[in-house]
């Protein structure tokens, strides 16, 4: 099973060089804040269909930009960490889409809790599916209920981390080190799952900067 939650980065403009090339912490942030904050007044005040499709398929077809690399180095519960976490998120679905469906049928079967129904997968959710969710999820950041799409987010990365952890589970004593690799995933997922959540509360109550 793979691991991959990036693709080749771009390589990064001049200008985004020398921002990062600065060592100003309070620059970079900045710059990630106004730019984030842009983006989302842009499109949910003017929420043009070709625009929309334009960022749902940004990852999958052209990795992660020199604007998300900028966004990558914020913090969590902030709105550039949010949206960094939701292309990684995608890129994880888009780049194998077998081995997240593998996880989330597992984690369905294991986790007694509602992310199930939150996440709103089909079942059975095989590759296909999981790519719609992922764009489904993408789209509703940008034209739905932002908060909404944060928490279907962190059910789906609670579905995953619970398949994860139970596929670790059955590797432990034969494939240790495929166990290994899985379990740092689970871990990686329930912490995306715990920022999404938060990040959705922050949204609600106008706090997510």
């Amino acid at each position: 099973m793979s691991d991959a939650f990036h693709k080749p980065v771009r390589r990064p403009s001049e200008l985004f060089d020398r921002l990062f090339g600065s060592q100003d912490p309070a620059e970079v942030s900045r710059v990630a804040h106004q730019s984030a904050q842009a983006l989302m007044a842009r499109v949910r005040e003017e929420p043009e269909g070709e625009v929309i499709d334009r960022l749902v398929a940004f990852t999958d077809e052209h990795g992660i930009d020199t604007i998300a690399e900028l966004w990558s180095r914020s913090p969590a519960k902030t709105l550039p960490g949010t949206l960094w976490r939701i292309y990684l998120l995608q890129l994880m679905i888009h780049a194998d889409p077998a081995t997240a469906s593998l996880l989330y049928e597992r984690g369905r079967a294991e986790l007694a809790s509602a992310d199930v129904v939150v996440a709103g997968a089909p079942s059975p959710a095989g590759p296909e599916e999981l790519i719609a969710l992922s764009d489904t999820i993408l789209r509703g950041l940008f034209e739905g209920d932002f908060a909404v799409a944060l928490d279907r987010a962190a059910s789906f990365c609670r579905v995953q981390a619970s398949g994860a952890t139970h596929f670790a589970d059955d590797y432990e004593f034969t494939e240790p080190e495929r166990a290994s690799t899985l379990t740092t995933r689970a871990l990686r997922l329930a912490t995306y799952a715990d920022d999404l959540h938060v990040a959705a509360r922050l949204w609600r109550t106008g706090s997510l900067l």
